[in-house]
């Protein structure tokens, strides 16, 4: 993960979107620097899809201000989409063509020259591993291969800014850790992602910073070590090999440890911070108890996101 802090590649501020009396996004703000990663989770119907409608300029906002790359998405909808690649849910891919057709297909769409057009498809199918099933049609791919070349497609216009929605639904393990060193890849070279996902280890496998949408609302923002210490659960296991160890790290710690169902190991509430441990850690050497090993268990996104959202049936909207 990357720790980038440029100008911000996308900027939102009070953006709403209602369809009819439906109010589907209720005033987000996001900052999203350059060459980061940054991920939008939420259940289905909490708005993701919403938003990257709007900021990639297929749908307008209802309030509110958006900027991508530099450029208001109402005011300058043709400079955000010069700069930008989208990669939905579904394939763009054409069955029909081969992965050099369609990539060729996508620089005419991109103005390229034959030349040009033909060297930016060589590139990619190189990049992507595709060179060997670069003249087989697309009808014939895996899973894995078929995203590879719809994400290869969307760089044609070398965006500096692409789009990821639900990227890697119906993967198999190995195509979706591919699929995230191809991303890490993109960010390495400058590009900033914005990933919405229903897969939370992906989240926070990739992420620089996540923000949770419910309802329409953001409900809570930051890095996933940051969401993971707002959540109660959080504790350090101490494991003693001497008896006498154990009892007096009990004594001493009180009733905030309870014995880890070892007869030698302690569980000790604990947010998992650098300064939290130190002062855990400072305790006992000032009571000259020698511990044998600790470990720090945190609560992972999934309870974060439990944590955070509710049911969003009621909330689910067609156009989301």
């Amino acid at each position: 993960m990357t720790n980038n802090v440029a100008q911000p590649a996308i900027s939102v501020s009070g953006l709403r979107k209602s369809f009819d009396d439906k109010v589907v996004l209720d005033g987000i703000d996001l900052h999203v620097p350059q060459g980061t990663i940054f991920s939008l989770l939420g259940a289905n119907g909490a708005g993701k899809t919403t938003t990257v409608k709007i900021l990639s300029t297929l749908i307008a906002a209802s309030g509110g201000r958006a900027e991508v790359a530099g450029h208001d998405v109402a005011s300058e909808p043709d400079s955000v989409r010069a700069a930008i690649g989208v990669t939905g849910q579904f394939s763009a891919v054409d069955n029909l063509l081969t992965g050099e057709e369609n990539l060729r297909l996508m620089a005419d769409l991109n103005h390229l020259s034959k030349k040009d057009g033909k060297r930016a498809a060589d590139d990619l199918l190189e990049r992507f591993d595709l060179t060997e099933a670069a003249r087989k049609p697309a009808s014939t791919y895996s899973g894995g291969m078929r995203r590879r070349l719809d994400l290869a497609m969307t760089l044609v216009g070398s965006p500096r800014v692409i789009f990821l929605d639900e990227p890697t639904t119906g993967l198999d393990p190995r195509s979706r850790r591919e699929m995230w060193q191809i991303v890490r890849e993109l960010v390495a070279a400058g590009v900033t992602i914005f990933l919405t996902t229903q897969y939370l280890d992906e989240a926070d496998e990739l992420a620089d910073r996540i923000a949770v949408l419910e309802g329409g609302r953001l409900v809570a923002e930051g890095t996933p070590e940051e969401l993971k210490r707002r959540i109660p659960g959080g504790h350090v296991r101490l494991q003693f090999t001497e008896a006498s160890g154990y009892r007096t790290a009990q004594r001493v710690l009180g009733r905030a440890a309870h014995s880890d169902g070892d007869a030698l190991a302690l569980r000790v509430p604990n947010d998992g911070s650098l300064r939290s441990l130190k002062e855990l850690l400072d305790h006992l050497d000032r009571e000259s108890i020698a511990v044998d090993g600790f470990s720090v268990h945190t609560p992972d996104l999934d309870d974060v996101f439990l944590a955070l959202t509710g049911d969003s049936d009621d909330e689910k909207v067609t156009a989301q």
